[in-house]
């Protein structure tokens, strides 16, 4: 029989050292160029950056994994996703916690932490986060190409993580482990953030709600009365939508697990739609995983969950 388990959570970690938001002081400090892309917010007199702004957003990004996490050195195209570091790193927390409250058996002991992100995309967030977090070796794979090549040249421009995460290309996009995890291999988590859309049309129409919903704050505002916007919403095909949509991906995930379960101990993945978790515990059902937990996570008004299922007792 599944065990099951639920967390739910109100904040951020309290490990997650953005708890108390930003310190734009010390983050300009940091990195100059972040200086000049502040505005105040109208309704506190607080400085902030305009969220929409993919320039902004990703000199943020700079400052915060410099100061924070010392990365010396990271960029992303203009197509790619330019990721929020509080709450990605909040995912990290929570699989720290995962990992500390299993009882590990003896394959996986006495070993260096070994996790699998699968679809790391250009900006390699997951990997950087947690190897300078907690040390842990990653396992970076991705379907595109350009995403690798760019996860590559970030690594070789901070040279002491090149020994520590393995950049590895997916030649089929259907698969997820297969042609990634090698024989007898040894993982002790996955991660994962799934593109969440159906259809290039849906995509796209999520954007623009997230630009309507940014646009009625003075950060938005502000800039885009100057004409100035480039907007924060881009993304890859393979980042943004898939056939299906979260649901279908998730489910060919699970039916796979099932080929690596003497291999992998735990099999997490990132859910958005909160009415694809009944159909997801059923598929994790259905390939006989032995524990499956829900844990939730927030970030203001913003509520965030993963699942994780394993094929041990």
């Amino acid at each position: 029989m599944t065990k099951q388990t639920v967390i739910n959570k109100t904040n951020l970690h309290p490990r997650n050292l953005h708890n108390n938001g930003y310190d734009f002081t010390l983050l300009c400090n940091t990195l100059p160029e972040l200086k000049p892309l502040l505005i105040t917010n109208k309704y506190n007199n607080q400085l902030t950056i305009d969220f929409s702004d993919s320039n902004s957003v990703k000199a943020l990004n700079h400052a915060l994994l410099k100061f924070h996490y010392h990365i010396k050195s990271w960029n992303i195209p203009e197509q790619n996703l330019c990721p929020a570091i509080p709450g990605r790193v909040d995912y990290i927390h929570y699989l720290q916690d995962l990992l500390s409250s299993t009882n590990l058996p003896s394959a996986f002991k006495d070993k260096s932490i070994v996790v699998l992100d699968v679809g790391t995309g250009a900006s390699c967030i997951y990997p950087l986060l947690g190897h300078q977090v907690y040390g842990w070796h990653f396992i970076a794979s991705d379907i595109d190409s350009n995403s690798i090549n760019n996860a590559k040249s970030i690594l070789q421009c901070n040279v002491p993580l090149v020994d520590s995460i393995d950049c590895r290309l997916q030649s089929d996009h259907k698969n997820f482990f297969n042609g990634i995890i090698k024989q007898d291999e040894i993982i002790h988590m996955t991660l994962c953030n799934p593109p969440f859309h159906k259809s290039l049309k849906e995509a796209n129409q999520g954007s623009q709600n997230k630009w309507q919903n940014l646009a009625k704050s003075n950060t938005t505002a502000s800039k885009q009365s100057k004409g100035s916007t480039k907007l924060n919403f881009s993304g890859q095909k393979a980042e943004l939508w898939c056939e299906g949509g979260e649901l279908a991906f998730i489910r060919n995930m699970i039916k796979e697990s099932k080929q690596f379960k003497n291999q992998v101990y735990w099999f997490t993945c990132l859910i958005s739609q909160k009415d694809n978790l009944f159909l997801i515990k059923q598929a994790i059902k259905k390939a006989n995983a032995n524990q499956v937990k829900v844990i939730k996570m927030a970030q203001g008004n913003k509520t965030s969950r993963f699942i994780a299922w394993s094929y041990f007792h």
